[in-house]
């Protein structure tokens, strides 16, 4: 590593563990809670992910930052508090790159902590679960660092969602610039299909995937009524994904559950909007211990099996579903979480992973196009 970037710095977890390395980008303390995410690729889209909004991100990946930073992979702000890694790359390498990373973290006032064992502090995750913490470039005691640890709240019972969402809605037009965008010839109907999405964090992409496959994307704050969303006629609803503890996010939950109960507009919800789902139905939420956060979890049921993407901290409690509202259509096969699920006649229907593959993979691409489907049905 290059000698300018080899000045001291620390991570703290709360249980004690103090991890000695060096810091890049921004000099400073950040304070969040610690999680790991394993994706070996795409660390411009996770780091910029509402879903990460309070928390410093560790990536299992070994190198992070050699294709530098471009101007269209960003699915919003950085959200992070902060960054660990084993090691950065100063120099980028891609013909897309406009700067490099440690430039853009130092542009966006985000500490980066590098040079320690991260397989190591994943072990600690893994097995203790995830931890508030403070990574910190300054002159602090571990005991002065311990107690900002102590005077901040965990993520339970937060609702971050509030901080990410957008304050006034807006009109999005854009779509996906790929390879794998092909748009699909629904009919004449489907490009006058309006879509009204309510914004928890929601990601470029999501919206961009939306309008790749034919619809007209409405998106309103996550603080929005039910008059607000009804009064814009739409065709189709969408609940996005966001950050915090789903069961605090009761706005979202009485909007979902009075949809729920208004009858036949198709709905679909990703991450945060599929807990609120199932909290709008009579379910309830835990948290994991470390959460699922990669680009690599496999999900599925009766013998189809989709590579999915994933970022949350909480799950739905299978057993607090009630068979005769909600069928379960997908299980995480890591540990038998809930990814999927559809209300029992009703055009509604929700995933934990995210399909719209920014970054991939683009196993669940379809899922659009059943919302689109479910749509046009009713048209």
């Amino acid at each position: 590593m290059i000698n300018q970037y080899n000045k001291n710095a620390k991570l703290v977890l709360s249980n004690g563990i103090v991890f000695q390395g060096f810091f890049f980008g921004a000099s400073g303390t950040a304070i969040g809670e610690i999680v790991f995410n394993t994706g070996m690729t795409g660390y411009q889209e996770v780091i910029t992910d509402p879903s990460y909004y309070g928390q410093i991100l560790t990536f299992t990946y070994p190198e992070i930052g050699n294709t530098g930073i471009n101007f269209e992979d960003s699915e919003s702000k950085i959200n992070v508090k902060g960054i660990i890694v084993r090691n950065f790359s100063s120099n980028n390498s891609n013909w897309r790159s406009k700067k490099n990373f440690n430039q853009w973290l130092v542009e966006k006032n985000i500490i980066g902590l590098y040079g320690i064992d991260t397989r190591a502090l994943v072990k600690i995750l893994r097995s203790s679960g995830a931890m508030n913490g403070v990574i910190t470039s300054l002159d602090k005691t571990d005991e002065s660092c311990l107690k900002i640890i102590h005077n901040t709240p965990k993520m339970e019972g937060l609702n971050l969602s509030k901080e990410v969402s957008t304050k006034q809605q807006y009109l999005w037009k854009n779509t996906t610039e790929t390879d794998f965008d092909v748009r699909e010839s629904y009919s004449e109907k489907a490009n006058k299909l309006k879509i009204v999405a309510i914004d928890f964090g929601i990601k470029k992409s999501i919206l961009n995937r939306l309008v790749s496959h034919g619809c007209e994307v409405l998106v309103l704050p996550s603080r929005s009524s039910l008059k607000d969303v009804l009064s814009n006629n739409p065709d189709g609803i969408f609940f996005s994904n966001g950050p915090g503890d789903p069961s605090s996010v009761t706005e979202g939950i009485d909007l979902a559950r009075s949809l729920i109960d208004h009858g036949e507009i198709p709905m679909f919800g990703i991450c945060l909007g599929h807990q609120i789902f199932g909290l709008a139905l009579g379910g309830s939420t835990y948290k994991l211990p470390f959460g699922h956060r990669g680009l690599n979890h496999p999900c599925g049921k009766d013998s189809y099996i989709e590579i999915t993407s994933q970022n949350h901290g909480f799950a739905i409690d299978p057993n607090s579903l009630s068979k005769e509202l909600v069928k379960i259509t997908h299980f995480n096969l890591n540990d038998k979480t809930v990814a999927g699920l559809e209300v029992n006649n009703k055009p509604i229907f929700s995933v934990q992973y995210h399909p719209e593959a920014g970054p991939g993979p683009h196993d669940s691409d379809y899922l659009f196009k059943k919302f689109v489907s479910l749509m046009l049905e009713r048209c």
